[in-house]
């Protein structure tokens, strides 16, 4: 938050030259790209309440607040202060402050609560502003919303729960959840022996004597569990039928705690805002959600659904890294003229909008698949494999684009003071997050293997640019060669991937974006025609245009 009148002539020297604080403006009207993509892809019902969220994030109290919940960390409280364990996490008041506002404006429910198509692509543009301003918040929010499909899986079960999700309230008191106004959900699946591999944990679950059907017991142990002061949490466990899903609350039907024991919090990267801890299940209440046997199957619903966030989270953090880039540019000065009007530092930050916008854009329309998913078997098929790619390719720009936008500020974006060292420590994150690379990749390959659908829509969204571009029109054809290919396809599962991710975002660059951007595009990232690094666009690139696109504080 910019100071008040400030005195800038010290004793020694006068203080020019500076940018001024960016804070006031509204991130969704200053992202033409986003703001298109909200009309398009099916969401423009939702522009004034989108853009009103926009405006409060971008507010200067509203950015304080996302500093201030990173600044002071969660805290463990395991035990009172009488030595009865209570296993409670304490937050900062920031940090409350930005899950309600994230609660109130609809993440995680405008996808479930309207009647109209759109709602996941609302979700989405909601939540990439929120992830800009205040990304760790965006973990629970995320499971909450993507906790919906999977808990309809059991019908008693979301009778209960869903509408709590769907209150719109946010509630951080420690109480049962019925007894709150809103409820929030986790998610907690890896174990210490397995990672990714969760059909080899150890968890088991004994059904409970005398407490009705689809109630459990468990016992183990889970590696990560993010938000664990949600109100309750999606788990695997090992029951006689095999692994299982179920519903572990916070809180027993007889408002005992339940066995929810946290044993300590990461010390993380970043992400800061945001308590991970490792828990231990002993006795611990559970419901079952859907047969025994079928946890998987059950709780690949919730995952589809967070990994669309995971792709955003990273578009996210290009836009605002790029915006702040912009910005600083913009009002700096340097050999008699500002940084934005020099040709290479002009270069530098168009190929950084581009990828911006083409992440962005990937996105938006990845999000469509998901409205489209609730009536059409092509739309499920094309939302399973292209949330995948996208999640893995834009994951894999996002570090190296946050640190050239660092290095756009020289010295002073590598200081805490600026917002760009907590976004590059945000960077790695979300490739991490729900399937790391290979993981992601090998699950590409299984989708395209036993499923055919999925890469039949895929190829029919890639042809929908046919003959816009002759040279998209070869890599269309050597993309087709490349996925007839059965040879050694695991060791060349990143390449392929890689492939898939560009043609897409090629294709739908050329038709939605302005023709200096999609040929920019094609050029260095399809063509190879430029450097290695960021700011290699070649000459007669409008770089001029592409920036005015990408930031144009004017009408924010």
């Amino acid at each position: 938050m910019a100071s008040h009148n400030p005195t800038r002539q010290l004793a020694t020297h006068e203080v020019t030259n500076q940018p001024p604080t960016l804070e006031d403006y509204n991130l969704y009207a200053a992202d033409a790209a986003l703001s298109e993509a909200l009309q398009r892809e099916g969401a423009g019902w939702a522009e004034d309440r989108v853009a009103a969220f926009g405006g409060v994030l971008g507010r200067a109290d509203t950015i304080r607040q996302g500093e201030l919940a990173n600044r002071h960390k969660p805290e463990l409280r395991v035990f009172d202060r009488f030595g009865q364990r209570i296993d409670e996490v304490e937050f900062h008041p920031a940090y409350h402050h930005m899950m309600a506002l994230g609660v109130e404006h609809g993440i995680p429910s405008i996808a479930w609560t309207e009647a109209q198509p759109g709602g996941h692509v609302a979700h989405t543009a909601l939540e990439f502003m929120a992830f800009q301003i205040e990304a760790g918040t965006c973990c629970p929010l995320t499971m909450t919303y993507a906790a919906v499909p999977a808990l309809r899986a059991e019908a008693a079960v979301a009778a209960e729960w869903v509408p709590r999700i769907l209150q719109g309230r946010y509630d951080p008191a420690c109480l049962p959840a019925a007894q709150k106004a809103g409820a929030t959900i986790g998610m907690a699946m890896t174990e210490k022996q397995g990672g990714s591999d969760v059909r080899a944990n150890t968890t088991r679950a004994e059904p409970a004597d005398g407490d009705g059907e689809g109630v459990y017991t468990l016992t183990g142990h889970k590696w990560f569990c993010s938000a664990p002061m949600s109100d309750a949490f999606l788990t695997l466990a090992y029951a006689k039928g095999g692994l299982t899903c179920f519903l572990v609350p916070r809180w027993r039907p007889d408002g005992s705690r339940n066995a929810f024991l946290i044993q300590r919090l990461k010390d993380k990267l970043g992400n800061h805002s945001n308590a991970s801890s490792e828990i231990e299940y002993n006795d611990t209440w559970a419901r079952r959600i859907g047969e025994e046997g079928e946890g998987v199957r059950t709780i690949i619903e919730m995952v589809h659904h967070t990994r669309l966030d995971t792709t955003l989270a990273a578009a996210a953090l290009m836009r605002q890294s790029l915006v702040q880039a912009a910005h600083h540019a913009g009002h700096r000065t340097a050999f008699q003229r500002r940084l934005i009007d020099q040709p290479l530092m002009r270069n530098v930050l168009a190929d950084l909008a581009i990828e911006s916008e083409a992440a962005t854009t990937l996105t938006m329309r990845v999000a469509r698949s998901y409205d489209e998913s609730e009536i059409s078997p092509e739309a499920r098929a094309f939302a399973r494999l292209a949330v995948a790619v996208a999640k893995y390719w834009i994951n894999k720009r996002t570090p190296n684009h946050i640190f050239e936008c660092m290095e756009s500020l020289g010295g002073a974006g590598y200081v805490e003071e600026s917002p760009l060292p907590r976004l590059y420590r945000e960077g790695p994150l979300n490739s991490i997050w729900e399937g790391s690379g290979n993981v992601i990749c090998l699950d590409v390959l299984r989708t395209m293997q036993r499923e055919p659908a999925a890469v039949e829509a895929l190829q029919h969204e890639l042809q929908l640019a046919a003959g816009a571009d002759r040279r998209y029109d070869a890599e269309l054809k050597v993309l087709g060669d490349k996925l007839r290919r059965d040879d050694d396809i695991e060791h060349r599962a990143r390449r392929v991937v890689e492939h898939l991710a560009l043609m897409l975002q090629a294709g739908l660059l050329l038709r939605y974006a302005p023709h200096p951007i999609a040929d920019a595009f094609i050029t260095t990232r399809l063509m190879h025609d430029g450097g290695h690094a960021y700011g290699t666009l070649p000459s007669g690139t409008d770089t001029a245009a592409i920036v005015a696109r990408a930031w144009a504080p004017d009408t924010a």
